[in-house]
């Protein structure tokens, strides 16, 4: 038969390894993490320069990492308002906001002179300003990928 001081030792060890096996499980699950776990997480980085580029009343509706390539494919308005060619490759973060702009409340503004929605075209990584772009209508559903 086991003593009484054995049998007080034995219930606080055995608490203590069971409370290490739950921080150690879930541990997994409370790590820190360095981006949103999608492609385009590197562009939240330049969300700054984006509402800067439409200002602080605009709506975010979107943002996508694409090339310069695939926005010229997908959207003839851009690739014309932003003097894109085929040939670029460079990467691009492509934020798309609503609200009113005109081209006296952007920075570097392209498209229409007013406008619900406006996109932002800044190079990635070094969060250039390629233009904001002015339209009446949504040219994309950043609900599912829109480009390649």
């Amino acid at each position: 038969m086991s003593s009484p001081r054995v049998l007080r030792l034995a219930a606080p060890v055995r608490l203590l390894g069971v409370g290490a096996l739950v921080v150690l499980l879930l541990g997994g699950c409370t790590s820190v993490r360095s981006n949103l776990g999608t492609a385009d997480s590197p562009c939240y980085l330049a969300l700054p320069a984006a509402t800067r580029s439409v200002g602080t009343t605009s709506k975010l509706v979107g943002v996508h990492l694409t090339t310069l390539r695939a926005v010229a494919r997908d959207s003839d308005l851009l690739a014309d308002a932003l003097h894109i060619t085929s040939g670029s490759v460079d990467r691009a973060c492509v934020f798309e906001f609503t609200g009113r702009f005109t081209n006296s409340s952007v920075l570097s503004p392209r498209g229409h002179a007013a406008g619900r929605f406006a996109v932002v075209v800044l190079t990635s990584p070094g969060n250039r300003l390629l233009g904001t772009v002015i339209l009446n209508h949504s040219p994309f559903r950043f609900g599912h990928p829109h480009f390649g």
